[in-house]
């Protein structure tokens, strides 16, 4: 695994509070190690990245992430929209990627999204903004949210692997559904976010699997 900071104290506050309310959350750490500290770029990488993970494996993204780093321009909203779409799908995007990658290239050339704009906005409005977008659903948008923006109580509950690791834990006959996994994370507020990353921890344990950040750029 890469090398990936401690919770900052602010966040050690709140993974103490949830382990006090959750013993099942409060043995993540004791079996798998200390929780790294995934953060991601903020502004149009950070959702770029977002898109590039949807629906495929985390060693797939990752693989496509690293050639696209690897592609002057591929990272700034101007510089995507320059680049041909065969140069987008040598670095691997499918083409409905390419389509949703130049709509959110397009948004913060235009203005219509900005870093500091979503920085500013509540999580509601952030998630509405984003989502806006062609090609950016909810998931991604509360990825982002939680990754870029470092927000608290941000709960990515279409996220299967956090369906998987729910299950695991609470000892479940099936994964939940979105639904049940949000009315499941309610009791963590406000700091559902912090649960997300120690059931991401665990299902990363317990399966072996690295997340997408685990593998750095060439």
């Amino acid at each position: 695994m890469a090398p990936f900071p401690h919770p900052p104290a602010s966040a050690r506050a709140g993974l103490d509070a949830l382990a006090a309310a959750d013993a099942d959350l409060a043995g993540i750490e004791a079996a798998a190690g200390p929780l790294p500290w995934r953060r991601r770029a903020g502004g149009f990488p950070g959702l770029l990245q977002a898109i590039v993970g949807q629906q495929i494996s985390n060693q797939a993204a990752a693989a496509i992430w690293r050639r696209l780093h690897a592609t002057a321009g591929a990272l700034e909203p101007e510089g995507l929209l320059a680049l041909p779409d065969a140069q987008l799908r040598l670095a691997g995007l499918s083409r409905p990627k390419i389509v949703h990658a130049r709509a959110l290239a397009a948004a913060f050339a235009d203005g219509r999204l900005s870093a500091g704009g979503l920085a500013g906005m509540a999580d509601a409005e952030a998630v509405a903004a984003i989502t806006r977008v062609r090609g950016l659903g909810t998931w991604s948008a509360e990825i982002y949210l939680l990754f870029a923006l470092e927000r608290d109580d941000v709960f990515p509950a279409g996220d299967l692997a956090l369906a998987g690791a729910a299950a695991r834990l609470k000892g479940l006959a099936a994964r939940p559904g979105p639904a049940a996994l949000r009315r499941l994370a309610e009791p963590w507020r406000p700091w559902r976010a912090l649960a997300a990353r120690l059931l991401w921890h665990h299902w990363r344990h317990i399966t072996g699997r690295p997340a997408m950040d685990d593998l750095p750029p060439a």
